[in-house]
């Protein structure tokens, strides 16, 4: 049984004063590996007067890029979007034979097509222990990825961070607390040291409450939510890529829409470009209401607005 349901998404910068935006490159449109089909999709943004360009980046990721044409006070981008929500089996895929267990050698042609999602940054102590305490003794390559998912789930606790930037992996393990952000880039250099292809996946979480399972410190959500999220994918021969939300400890479901999935989170910001130097106010809310089910209706329902300045 599936749920139709829209996401109305606005995210808003206020200047002081009029200035000049520079390009602007805008990620938030689900990407073409979404399992979850989106039936209708628009991106308004303001101000009207600008050019805007579809392209994909080298990783077929949806990018619009915005020219403007006259200074501005604001500018605000909206997103409207209708999903079906209908659960899947996220362990529904095969491996290739020498990738059941684990650990397993990836064939040299392979090996170089997933190069890119390779590359390691320099490893603290504390990445360095968290990476050799991982068990190298032959078990399914499954088990191994989902004890590792929950390892992280228990080892650093999740907070609501509205400082820009991410963490480093040394940072997140010596603090053991991150935003969704931090520990999906923790998991991702995690997976990578190990010899496992992985990437930064920044995206929409859609939860609906009768199955809510996003984390259990907070005891699941109460009501229909949907917020920007992020979380890590790695590469499974045979498979393609798998969603691992370390967050939750779950493997990624029908709520997970992928905005950009990038080698680097830097490539993934869901809003890049430039602006004339100024003071800037920031606002963004996100509401989903329930469109039907077997031809019925729900009331929208709002997440509150989160402010920073």
């Amino acid at each position: 049984m599936s749920i139709l349901v829209g996401l109305h998404h606005t995210t808003r910068y206020e200047y002081d004063r009029a200035v000049w935006l520079g390009p602007q490159a805008v990620r938030l449109r689900p990407a073409p590996h979404c399992r979850t089909p989106i039936s209708n999709y628009a991106l308004t943004v303001e101000p009207a007067q600008h050019s805007v360009h579809w392209q994909q980046d080298p990783y077929a990721n949806w990018l619009a890029r915005f020219v403007f044409r006259e200074r501005a006070v604001a500018m605000s981008l909206t997103v409207d979007l209708e999903a079906e929500i209908a659960p899947f089996n996220p362990f529904d895929f095969f491996l290739e034979p020498y990738a059941e267990s684990w650990p397993f050698t990836f064939p040299p042609e392979l090996r170089e097509d997933v190069a890119p999602f390779l590359n390691t940054l320099p490893a603290g102590p504390r990445l360095k222990e968290l990476v050799s305490s991982l068990p190298r003794e032959p078990q399914s390559t499954i088990d191994f990825l989902v004890v590792l998912n929950r390892r992280l789930r228990h080892l650093i606790r999740y907070v609501t961070r509205v400082e820009e930037g991410v963490q480093t992996p040394e940072e997140t393990l010596a603090s053991g607390v991150g935003s969704c952000r931090d520990t999906a880039w923790l998991l991702a250099e995690v997976l990578r040291h190990a010899g496992l292809p992985a990437r930064f996946v920044s995206g929409y979480l859609i939860e609906l409450a009768a199955d809510a399972t996003r984390r259990e410190s907070e005891g699941g959500v109460e009501r229909d939510h949907a917020a920007l999220h992020a979380w890590t994918e790695v590469y499974l021969p045979g498979a393609g890529w798998i969603g691992l939300d370390a967050t939750s400890g779950l493997l990624c479901g029908e709520g997970h829409l992928p905005l950009a999935a990038t080698p680097h989170y830097r490539s993934a910001a869901p809003v890049t470009g430039t602006v004339e130097p100024c003071e800037v106010r920031f606002s963004h809310q996100i509401n989903v209401r329930r469109i039907a089910k077997n031809g019925g209706s729900a009331a929208e329902l709002k997440t509150p607005a989160r402010r920073t300045r």
